[in-house]
Formats: C-alpha cells, structure tokens, sequence
C-alpha cells in the first residue's frame, strides 16, 4: 500500500484562560505500515465536546490530559481502510476514540462496529453516542424525573441538553430549556416540544425563570453553573435533584460561584450528583434500545453543527466553548 500521509492536530502548549489558536499545532506525517492484528481507520467524523477543555490542562481530574505534543483526544466515526485484524474487514464503519486527525491504526480493542443503514453514523457522537448516553443516563439515576415535575435544564440547545428536555417531556415531566439566543430558544419550542425556553442573555431572565416554573424546580440538569445557577437555585423545591453534568462557564478558569451552599442542601434536602457518563456503562444498551425507538418514531429529535475539514477543528472546538455552536458539535474529516 501506498505510504499516506496524517495530517493531526496536536496540543502545542497548554491554555491559560480561553484556548486560542496558538494552543493548536497542525502538522502532517507518515503511517508506519501495518502490523498483525492491526487495523488503519480512516476519520469520518470527529466529536468536538466541552470536555475536552479539561484535557488540555494538567491539573487532577478524572482523566489524564493530554500530554504536550499529543494528537487531541475525542470520539470519531472512522472507515476501516485496510485490516491485518480477523475481527474487522475494509468497509467496517466504527465507532472509535482516535482523536483529531485523518488516519489512526488500532489493534481493535474498544471499536464498535456501526450499521449505517439504521441511522446516520453521525449518530453515533451524538444523540446514540456519549452525549444521548449522558442526557439518559443522568435523567434515569439521579433525575428521575416524575409525572407533572419540572424539569429544568441549562444548555438546552447542546447535544445533552435538547436530550434532557425531551427524555423529560416523554417522562410525562415540563421541560424548561435555557439557551442562549432568540434562534435557539424558538427551537427548542418550535421544534423539540419544550414548555419553555429562556435566553439566558435576557436581563430579566432570573425573573422570566420564575414565571416558567411557578411550583418550582424538581429537576435540575447542570450543564453550565455561574449565574445560570444563581438563578436557578432559589427556585429548588424541596428534596429537587441536581444532576452535575458539566460546568462550562467555569472551564476556562473564571472564578466559580457557590449558590448552592451546604446549608441549603441539608435543609431543602437536595440531591446534589456530579457523574461521569462512563459510571453508568453498564446500562449503555438499554439507552440504545430506548433512545433508537424513539429516534425511530419520531419522538426525539436531534441537530448537528458540522465543521468542514480537520484544520477546521481548533476554531469549531473554540466556538464550542463560547456557545456558537447550534445541535452537536463535529467535523467532517472526510466523506469515505
């Protein structure tokens, strides 16, 4: 086989504050070729998520970061192009965690394979990926949101939110979404269902919360933290549930604010829960058969917000962070 070329993004120094473009390198290089039981992957899609900010520093986390001159980490939908592996034949389309680049080789280990003729592949980073997976999961074991509750989620518009929202409606539950935008939060109506949505950017939009959630908030979906849960956190009835999925407005160092205080949770009772989705994995295929139904019969519905090329990845995981985005973030690496 002809020698190909990778062209990847490493981390070329760790942010301080926002990432900017200097925190990115791009650079090509040559494949070794193939070893038994090896596999080379081609990257269809490449999954941009708020996590990853936290891989960029170097500070104690749930994970390791990535290392200085590392290709970036994230989830992808990839082509098998050529197999020394029995397990897999050039044509499989995977799931995999071969980062930010064209190309990567696997040994197989931790590949899914995928069935493009039951939904887009696209899916697979999304709402039947890690993010649906999230929304479902953090719904499902903390949450658990009852008949006639409200539930209120943060970043409605995202990937995990706008899930959040309708697993709630489809629980039989009110979904408030917050957003950020006219065009977001008229989707979320519109479009997904909602009973509500609010523009977190309203400067009256504490008090167009409360208006929405008239008996309070049972329910609370954490994607953002800051003022969002300042807002929020008066509005909790007691014994409410408070999934901590994400705080994306403290992720680039801002000082972080402490509405909820201990007080406040041993009086009002509140359960209070950050998870990792990867807590729940053993219930990842009862998500799948629940979530594929759904997405089958037109009961959930998703959007996705797709960059052109690898060298587009910095500036679409960049705009990400700052909520330019709209539906699930990713980059078209190729078209197979």
């Amino acid at each position: 086989m002809t020698e190909i070329k990778n062209r990847r993004v490493v981390l070329a120094s760790r942010p301080q504050g926002a990432p900017g473009a200097e925190n990115f390198r791009i650079e090509d290089v040559a494949l070794p070729a193939l070893n038994d039981g090896e596999i080379l992957l081609q990257t269809l899609f490449l999954s941009l998520d708020p996590y990853m900010r936290g891989r960029m520093d170097d500070g104690p986390s749930y994970a390791a970061p990535v290392a200085v001159d590392d290709v970036m980490e994230g989830g992808t939908v990839a082509k098998v192009v050529e197999s020394r592996n029995k397990d897999f034949a050039a044509g499989d389309v995977v799931l995999s965690y071969s980062g930010w680049q064209t190309y990567a080789i696997s040994n197989g280990a931790g590949l899914r394979k995928l069935n493009p003729a039951l939904a887009p592949v696209s899916t697979a980073l999304g709402v039947l990926g890690m993010p649906g997976f999230t929304a479902w999961a953090g719904l499902q074991n903390i949450g658990q949101p009852k008949a006639d509750e409200t539930v209120v989620v943060a970043a409605a518009a995202g990937p995990v939110g706008s899930a959040v929202g309708q697993i709630a409606k489809l629980r039989g539950a009110r979904a408030v979404g917050i957003a950020g935008g006219a065009a977001k939060c008229a989707y979320l109506v519109n479009d997904l269902k909602f009973d509500v949505a609010i523009d977190h950017r309203a400067p009256d939009f504490a008090e167009q919360l409360k208006a929405a959630c008239p008996k309070g908030i049972d329910v609370y979906f954490e994607n953002v933290g800051g003022a969002v849960l300042e807002a929020v956190a008066p509005l909790l009835n007691d014994f409410a549930r408070v999934p901590v999925c994400g705080l994306i407005s403290q992720y680039n160092g801002a000082s972080a604010r402490q509405p909820l205080t201990m007080r406040s949770i041993l009086v009002q009772r509140l359960r209070v829960q950050g998870f990792i989705v990867s807590d729940f994995a053993a219930q990842y295929m009862d998500f799948l058969g629940e979530m594929s139904g759904w997405l089958k019969a037109g009961q959930v519905k998703y959007r996705e917000d797709i960059a052109e090329g690898i060298d587009a990845a910095p500036e679409a995981f960049m705009g990400m962070l700052q909520g330019r985005n709209f539906g699930k973030q990713l980059v078209r690496v190729s078209a197979g």
